[in-house]
């Protein structure tokens, strides 16, 4: 099933003209002393990427609910110790802009990606300039998406109690999206992400179970994680899978072949992570609770 969208070289023009009309700008980093750190910034933090080039955490909030600030979301950039870099990066004003709710995130090609309810954005690394969109008819609300090496893009929606609301979709790089996988095995998906084969590999809310799918969405393995309501997910070289519960607090650790085992606890509404390789540590965002969370991965996993 095909969708019509409204093309990225249209989106990129408008973006362009609105630009032109109002120059976009990026916030700048926090001038402080040496004895001055600030934490924070956060207003529902949903998922955190890791730009290695300028070792920091990158942290997309979704702001507040549209139907009381519409366009309110915003992204920060966080140093390694959990100081802000910069408070406001994209969103210290809205010219150019719109980004309304964002939620998933994912960095490929020199470009940020986000997910804002039924539109994919993406931003320029290292200017935070919008670069283009495409808005998918049909969708209801955007959680989480991966982007592969060509410009295809992976993302889910969690949807409601209803199974037909459950989804994968999969937009080509000529802009083209369709509905990957629907309904059961999916139950309420949320976070997405590739594993070292190329497949997708999606975590439920509604279940434990860790599904890894094919790029033409068949379904290869099934897993189980800990504890269900799951949101975010991480995957390590090897193959190691870490799963997130929102719902639960917890981490799971599946190595290859072997069942989950518990990894860490206490983490309220542990949603989207990112896995930071030069220290070995998750970097785990708590959305309402407006705060982030570094879980230490020890021994080093090799």
């Amino acid at each position: 099933m095909f969708f019509r969208l409204r093309s990225a070289f249209l989106s990129a023009a408008l973006t362009t003209a609105m630009v032109q009309a109002q120059s976009f700008e990026a916030g700048t980093p926090l001038k402080s002393s040496p004895n001055v750190k600030t934490y924070g910034g956060f207003r529902f933090a949903e998922s955190i990427s890791y730009d290695p080039t300028r070792d920091l955490y990158i942290a997309v909030n979704a702001g507040m609910p549209q139907k009381l600030v519409p366009n309110d979301g915003y992204v920060s950039l966080i140093h390694p110790d959990g100081s802000a870099h910069t408070l406001k990066w994209i969103g210290v004003n809205r010219n150019g802009l719109t980004l309304n709710h964002p939620l998933g995130s994912y960095i490929r090609n020199g470009l940020l990606y986000v997910a804002d309810i039924d539109t994919i954005r993406w931003f320029d690394l290292k200017t935070g300039e919008p670069k283009g969109s495409i808005t998918v008819e049909g969708a209801t609300v955007f959680n989480d998406l991966e982007v592969a090496a060509d410009g295809t893009i992976y993302v889910t929606q969690t949807g409601t109690q209803e199974p037909e609301s459950w989804r994968l979709y999969k937009i080509t790089p000529d802009g083209k999206a369709s509905v990957l996988v629907t309904g059961a095995p999916l139950k309420q998906p949320n976070g997405v992400a590739f594993d070292q084969n190329g497949n997708i590999v999606v975590v439920n809310i509604g279940s434990t179970d860790i599904l890894t799918f094919s790029p033409e969405g068949k379904l290869l393995t099934t897993e189980q994680s800990v504890d269900a309501g799951n949101d975010g997910i991480a995957i390590l070289p090897d193959g190691t899978k870490y799963v997130s519960s929102v719902r639960v607090g917890t981490v799971s650790r599946i190595r290859p072949g072997q069942k989950a085992e518990l990894i860490a606890s206490g983490i309220p509404s542990a949603a989207s992570m990112t896995y930071d390789p030069k220290r070995n540590r998750l970097v785990i965002p708590m959305n309402d609770w407006n705060a982030i969370t570094f879980v230490d991965l020890n021994p080093v996993v090799k």
